[in-house]
């Protein structure tokens, strides 16, 4: 298969205000092209458009083409399921809803700390192991938001998985929240595939600030900067698919532009992606994960962790409050913090750490 994947979670809408009102005359038109060019991966997901994309990806292209032409992957909305019994409900619900009697790909959506305990208790990887035993579905993984040593155990614990779904892209690869790097590395040492997930960050590397894009063009570069956010993904040797939320039309003549006869990121590129990183990172926090202030810190917060997610939201000027909800747990908010300064004194990079936190509880904690 071409390596670019037609994700389903950004689709075009007739109203910006409306997840619901999705642009079906264009999602057509974009179906069409995608499969005319030879590309054939879609990836929906229970709860995308507030449970409307399964219903498009049937109007647009189940309806509209015969199954062999395409190859679908939905997701197990694990949050939602409360007793195992749930289970095989939501899965013949997606099938109809989807209009097929099997999936290409099937995952368990979103497996973190939080969720993976629930999972366990209710039988979900059992479930989605059963399924393809049944004939129901042909490959099984599961997509993943959380921390490199957690996925070395969920692939030591169910090494039948066929594939992983992670968050890979050149700004968060060597990011202390994300782990983007660390967790395809887990993968690796594991034999499991990579599909790759927000590849271009839910947008900003589509959008970069004026100083980054100045390097872009600086460097000679030729394609749109989205272009080389999707083909870092791509050029990774282990990783089979790359999954893109294309809003519309544009976006998409764009992407397929450049993966139907994709070419790998020379050394030049890969390069000039470095600075590029650097120059969005110039306004962070040089923070290097070493943990040393956690074992200082009075009121156990999750100093690194913070930094990180504050990073990102100087990066991309968005927060995600799902990585500060799990970095969060157990630890103490950035707003505890009692100023002793045990943490700076132990700091081997000397960050104002006090300082620091304070400008990220702006962010999350106090809403300001």
């Amino acid at each position: 298969m071409k390596k670019l994947g037609f994700g389903t979670m950004r689709l075009p809408l007739t109203d910006p205000e409306d997840a619901k009102s999705i642009d079906y005359d264009q999602m057509c038109q974009m179906v069409d092209h995608f499969l005319e060019q030879g590309f054939v991966y879609f990836d929906t997901a229970y709860p995308y458009h507030e449970e409307q994309s399964e219903g498009a990806v049937k109007r647009c292209l189940v309806d509209r083409y015969p199954r062999e032409r395409y190859v679908l992957a939905d997701k197990m909305p694990i949050l939602r399921v409360k007793a195992s019994e749930e289970y095989p409900r939501y899965f013949e619900e997606q099938l109809s809803r989807c209009g097929v009697d099997y999936f290409d790909n099937y995952l368990l959506h979103n497996v973190g700390k939080e969720r993976y305990v629930g999972t366990l208790k209710y039988g979900g990887f059992e479930f989605i192991r059963g399924l393809k035993e049944q004939g129901l579905v042909k490959r099984i993984g599961f997509s993943y938001h959380d921390d490199a040593e957690l996925l070395d155990e969920i692939l030591t614990r169910y090494p039948e998985m066929d594939f992983v779904q992670l968050q890979i892209n050149y700004l968060d690869w060597n990011s202390a929240a994300i782990q983007s790097g660390a967790c395809y590395e887990v993968a690796c040492r594991h034999g499991k595939p990579v599909i790759a997930m927000e590849p271009v960050k839910g947008g900003s590397l589509a959008n970069l600030p004026v100083e980054a894009r100045d390097e872009l063009k600086k460097s000679g570069a030729h394609g749109s900067p989205a272009s080389y956010a999707i083909r870092y993904a791509a050029s990774l040797d282990n990783c089979m698919m790359v999954l893109s939320g294309m809003s519309n039309l544009e976006q998409l003549l764009d992407n397929t532009s450049y993966m139907r006869d994709f070419q790998p990121l020379s050394g030049d590129e890969q390069e000039m992606l470095q600075r590029v990183t650097g120059i969005i990172n110039s306004s962070i926090t040089p923070c290097t994960n070493c943990k040393y202030c956690m074992e200082e810190c009075p009121k156990n917060i999750n100093i690194p962790a913070y930094f990180g997610l504050y990073n990102m939201y100087a990066a991309t000027g968005k927060k995600t409050n799902m990585y500060y909800e799990r970095h969060s747990m157990n630890h103490g908010k950035a707003v505890d913090c009692i100023k002793c300064g045990k943490c700076e004194r132990i700091c081997p990079q000397h960050i104002e750490i006090r300082g620091a936190l304070d400008k990220f509880a702006d962010i999350y904690e106090r809403g300001e």
